[in-house]
């Protein structure tokens, strides 16, 4: 029974990092080299996309922001810019025009690096991108950026997760442990008065028919 908690705890944790990691914010320093807009035939269910400018029309088929990037290790990273709006992922993105045109005016500037928060993970054989949700000047390619929000954040979580298990354990001592215990109690009560039934069967068995032991 251990073992199957066991799994199931550890099933559990890689969901939950597997959200965190797609939907947590995130910082990459790069130089931006291009801006463009791309017609997308895009599902109302993917998971991947988000949605266009807020106040207008959702549709199958519509325009989607792209930011170009280039690293310092030389390897070209590219971004989309949509809004979030009200709905989940909560950021409350509403200013991908702003960033689209902050972006542009960035990318004129060859030398100038740039902090780009964003969220999701860039799969190529999937056309997977991650969302921009903001371009941040910073001095230089190693600028140190500390991600105070993420460890925040999951300091919370881990307070909240622990709090959870504690109230749950007391509520198990409080409530189940005593039942469990007494359950056990009377197994084993019937397991005595099983076992002196049978030892007094056995002697009235022996007083009636002799003993069965072979004689020396």
């Amino acid at each position: 029974m251990k073992a199957v908690k066991w799994v199931f705890a550890f099933l559990a944790f890689i969901l939950v990092a597997t959200l965190a990691h797609y939907y947590l914010p995130d910082r990459d320093i790069v130089q931006i080299v291009d801006t463009d807009v791309k017609r997308m035939d895009i599902s109302d269910v993917s998971p991947f996309w988000d949605r266009p400018d807020v106040g207008t029309n959702t549709q199958m088929t519509r325009d989607v922001r792209f930011i170009y990037t280039v690293k310092k290790n030389g390897k070209s990273m590219t971004y989309r810019n949509e809004d979030t709006g009200w709905s989940f992922p909560p950021y409350f993105k509403f200013d991908s025009s702003d960033v689209s045109g902050n972006a542009a005016n960035l990318a004129r500037d060859k030398d100038q690096w740039v902090a780009v928060r964003h969220y999701g993970w860039r799969i190529k054989l999937f056309s997977i991108f991650p969302n921009a949700t903001s371009i941040k000047k910073v001095s230089g390619p190693d600028a140190l950026l500390i991600p105070w929000f993420n460890i925040v954040f999951l300091g919370l979580v881990a307070f909240f997760v622990f709090w959870i298990l504690r109230l749950i354990n007391r509520w198990k001592t409080k409530n189940v442990d005593p039942i469990t215990d007494r359950i056990g109690e009377e197994f084993d009560e019937a397991g005595e008065a099983i076992s002196k039934r049978g030892s007094a069967m056995g002697r009235a068995w022996r007083k009636v028919f002799g003993t069965t032991k072979p004689r020396k």
